[in-house]
C-alpha cells in the first residue's frame, strides 16, 4: 500500500495536496483496493461550495458506493473531468491521474484534524 508522505489524509480514506489552487483531493491507495474495480465517479460541480466532514462525490465500484467526503470547508475550483471516461484511473493510480477536484478552501487554517503519512498508516494498522 503506497502512502506517500508529501500528502495529507482524512480519517475517510481521502488524501489532500496542496496545490497553487488549493487543495487537490482523491482517494487513498488503500480505498481503491477496497472499493474494488472503479466503474463510475460522479465528480462534484465546478463552483459547488463544500462543507468539512460532508460528502461532495461519489465512487461506485463493482463492490459498493462510497461516499467521498470534503476534507476542508470551500468552493470545487476544478474537477477531473477525464474520470467520467475513464473512472479505472482511480485504482491505476490513485495519486496522479486519479484525483477528484481541487478545493479552495475557504480559510487558511482549517487542516488540523488531517493526518500525516504515519497518522494514515496508523489508522489502516499498517504503522
Amino acid at each position: 500500500m503506497k502512502v506517500p508522505d508529501q500528502l495529507r489524509y482524512t480519517r475517510d480514506h481521502e488524501w489532500v495536496e496542496t496545490v497553487d489552487a488549493g487543495m487537490r483531493v482523491g482517494v487513498t491507495d488503500y480505498a481503491q483496493d477496497a472499493l474494488g474495480d472503479v466503474v463510475f465517479v460522479q465528480v462534484p460541480e465546478r463552483g459547488a461550495i463544500v462543507q468539512a466532514g460532508k460528502t461532495f462525490s461519489e465512487v461506485e465500484s463493482t463492490k459498493s458506493v462510497s461516499d467521498i467526503y470534503a476534507p476542508v470547508d470551500g468552493t470545487i475550483v476544478e474537477v477531473n473531468t477525464e474520470l467520467s471516461d475513464s473512472p479505472q484511473r482511480i485504482n491505476e493510480d490513485p495519486y496522479g491521474s486519479g484525483w477528484i477536484c481541487v478545493i479552495e478552501p475557504a480559510a487558511v487554517t482549517g487542516t488540523e484534524h488531517l493526518l500525516d503519512s504515519a497518522g494514515y498508516k496508523a489508522l489502516v494498522g499498517e504503522g
